[in-house]
């Protein structure tokens, strides 16, 4: 069930999980839009939503939080960064919020950026009492920024909006050697154009592939997943 788009009769009574998306407003190269860590965060949410429904769960979508914690990006025009301190915030309060009329909040979180403050939030939640959690939208062998991961993903979910033409490679060296300078200048001081990784060989079926491991990775982690001292979700690995 979308929130969104509900009325309050139709959400009902007894909502056993809410699912949150949150992302950002910040730029992604010179060919992908400032929504993409919003967009794959909510396409991932809506997934593991109709997967839950599908299980005999009652499960809502919460609309998705747009903005996030991106000052790293804020040297490049467009980017609206809200800070850690004001993410930790909105997210305790939203949290509190929907734990007076559900069992269980977990946030979907499309932006790396995000999760010291979403982490913080839900270990707060916890500590009051309520069920919180949150699951990152991670590729375990994804590049870190508007390289073919996003690319092909956003190839697949709103292929108007990748300038393909436009896709050229930024920093491709790991992100633990860029980190230093990163935190002292930025994205930009590592990569002019905001890239961290190469798009090329980005394709639409490729990021149907992604998405589809984002969502089943998301689902097993709602449904057997137990959270580690930051609140995120860890499914045990088998024996």
């Amino acid at each position: 069930m979308d929130l969104a788009h509900a009325t309050w009769p139709e959400v009902g009574e007894n909502v056993e999980v809410v699912i949150l998306p949150t992302g950002s407003c910040e730029q992604h190269g010179p060919h992908l839009p400032f929504a993409t860590d919003a967009a794959v965060a909510t396409a991932v949410a809506e997934r593991t939503v109709a997967r839950l429904l599908e299980a005999g769960i009652h499960a809502v979508l919460a609309p998705a939080m747009p903005y996030g914690a991106s000052g790293e990006h804020e040297h490049f025009p467009g980017t609206i960064d809200i800070g850690h301190d004001a993410l930790h915030s909105l997210l305790l309060e939203l949290g509190r919020s929907i734990s007076r009329w559900a069992d269980r909040v977990v946030f979907v979180n499309g932006h790396g950026g995000n999760a010291p403050a979403i982490a913080s939030a839900v270990r707060r939640l916890v500590y009051e009492g309520r069920d919180a959690a949150w699951i990152p939208c991670e590729i375990a062998s994804g590049d870190a920024h508007a390289g073919r991961t996003e690319t092909s993903l956003m190839s697949a979910l709103a292929p108007g909006d990748v300038r393909h033409e436009r896709a050229e490679a930024g920093a491709t060296d790991p992100v633990e050697l860029l980190m230093p300078m990163m935190r002292a200048g930025g994205v930009r001081a590592v990569s002019p154009n905001g890239v961290l990784g190469d798009p090329a060989g980005a394709s639409a079926p490729e990021g149907d592939q992604l998405l589809a491991e984002l969502v089943d990775a998301a689902v097993e982690a709602v449904l057997l997943g137990r959270a580690d001292g930051a609140g995120r979700l860890r499914v045990a690995a088998s024996a």
